[in-house]
């Protein structure tokens, strides 16, 4: 049986959110975010500054594109998608230190974070029940 703190330590090792991510991203620490759905769900739009590679290509693209030794943090659609583990599953084989990030897309976007398009990157409006509205700088 696994000790309750060790459980959430270990569940904060593999594990972060939309909020942690972009503290990180603003702070420029070099965290490597990959996009692992469909080619049709990336097209709707994205965490901007993702990678798009579908949780089935990881083990033949990811040596080949992403240095080892990265950081990585994967995500999918939404809480109830879980190629996000998949993923996550897929960098931790090749020995990259990776996690995935919980909510996924839909938390990102909810949340107010940028996303990517093919209009560019932009915010949509911060949902109320998932995130705290600010007046905060654009990017």
């Amino acid at each position: 049986m696994i000790d309750r703190a060790d459980y959430f330590a270990a569940k904060l090792a593999f594990e972060t959110d939309a909020s942690d991510l972009y503290a990180r991203q603003t702070a420029g620490d070099g965290v490597v975010v990959i996009d692992v759905r469909s080619g049709e769900a990336w097209a709707q739009g994205r965490v901007a500054g993702a990678v798009h590679m579908p949780y089935r290509e990881i083990a033949e693209r990811a040596p080949q594109e992403i240095p080892a030794g990265t950081e990585v943090v994967v995500y999918c659609w939404s809480p109830g998608c879980n190629a996000g583990a998949k993923g996550a599953l897929e960098f931790a084989k090749l020995g990259y230190d990776v996690r995935e990030m919980i909510g996924g897309y839909e938390y990102w976007v909810r949340e107010g974070y940028p996303v990517e398009d093919h209009d560019g990157i932009h915010r949509r409006p911060i949902d109320p029940l998932t995130g705290v509205p600010r007046i905060r700088a654009r990017s």
